[in-house]
């Protein structure tokens, strides 16, 4: 909920400064109570963020290491940079090899996992820090373009491109942990022809195929007409999902079981919502910790793949898949 570069800090959603007494805090958390309370007439949703803020920052102790993590006046290492090896560290454009893509801190890990393809998150990252750049100004010193302090006073644009470049990582530490069955290209462009249309993940096993969409919008988000709606939601996130699917599907030559929504676990109301099909695709709207049971059992009303046809699905895309 707070960990979020489009998220609202702890102090935001109390109404305070980050720098205000533990008194005047713990006056502030009391107001903000009776403020949004849902038999006040209050928000449910903010009721349950201004408690975990005071979770988070409610004690000296807490207090101290959240604004270690945040860069309240700490020094502490960034939250939001890429990790050794990780995501961010390589080029979007490059297709990588099949495992190619580990998460950080996992190079001990000898359990099988998925195929992997392409850098997750990676066209977003750079474009992060093009923007970062540009913003901060040439021939700024910026030592970190990760620094909490930093990405909380940068325009939205920036904080939503890394928000999403951090979802995409996610995810791919989810699926990658699925196992050698699954095949999964990341960063991926839809259409040769429109560099904004991309698919962000593509999973291919037995349960079908799987065009993937990692959103973070910084809030709550629900479901409307068979679209997400929300303050933070841009567009119609869905339906360009399912285009970017059909676009890659023609050029391929292969047909999408199923399209998936993946957004973090605060922001939905239910962890798994099947939707029925929009434009004769199947598609769901799930919590980022639902994921692999999704990825597992499918979604309804799409077909299973095995045997040749999934050696053969496979093959198709590796032909066909350019990233972006």
């Amino acid at each position: 909920m707070f960990d979020s570069p489009l998220s609202a800090s702890a102090y935001e959603v109390l109404a305070v400064a980050w720098d205000a007494s533990d008194d005047d805090l713990r006056r502030a958390y009391r107001l903000r109570l009776r403020q949004t309370h849902p038999d006040t007439g209050g928000d449910a949703a903010l009721f349950v963020q201004v408690q975990r803020a005071w979770e988070l920052v409610g004690t000296a102790e807490a207090r101290a290491a959240y604004d270690r993590g945040h860069g309240f006046g700490g020094t502490e290492a960034p939250r939001f940079g890429p990790g050794g090896s990780g995501p961010g560290s390589g080029s979007a454009s490059g297709g990588g090899g099949a495992g190619g893509w580990r998460p950080p801190g996992r190079g001990a890990d000898t359990r099988p996992r998925a195929r992997s393809f392409g850098q997750p998150g990676g066209w977003r990252r750079e474009r992060y820090l093009t923007l970062m750049r540009e913003w901060v100004g040439r021939g700024a010193d910026l030592p970190d373009p990760y620094d909490p302090a930093l990405v909380r006073s940068a325009p939205r644009e920036l904080k939503r491109l890394l928000a999403d470049a951090l979802a995409e990582e996610e995810t791919a530490r989810i699926v990658g942990d699925l196992g050698m069955g699954y095949t999964v290209w990341h960063d991926v462009a839809a259409d040769p022809r429109d560099p904004e249309l991309k698919l962000d993940h593509i999973v291919l096993g037995p349960s079908g195929l799987y065009a993937v969409l990692s959103e973070d919008f910084g809030g709550p988000v629900r479901l409307r007409r068979g679209e997400l709606i929300g303050d933070g939601v841009e567009g119609a996130p869905i339906g360009d999902l399912v285009a970017a699917s059909r676009a890659l599907a023609r050029s391929a030559r292969v047909k999408f079981g199923g399209a998936i929504v993946v957004l973090p676990d605060d922001d939905v109301p239910t962890a798994i919502e099947e939707i029925g099909k929009v434009r004769g695709t199947p598609v769901g709207v799930v919590a980022r910790s639902a994921l692999s049971t999704v990825l597992r059992r499918g979604l309804t009303g799409a077909r299973d793949i095995g045997g040749n046809e999934l050696f053969d699905v496979r093959t198709r895309l590796q032909a066909a898949v350019r990233f972006v």
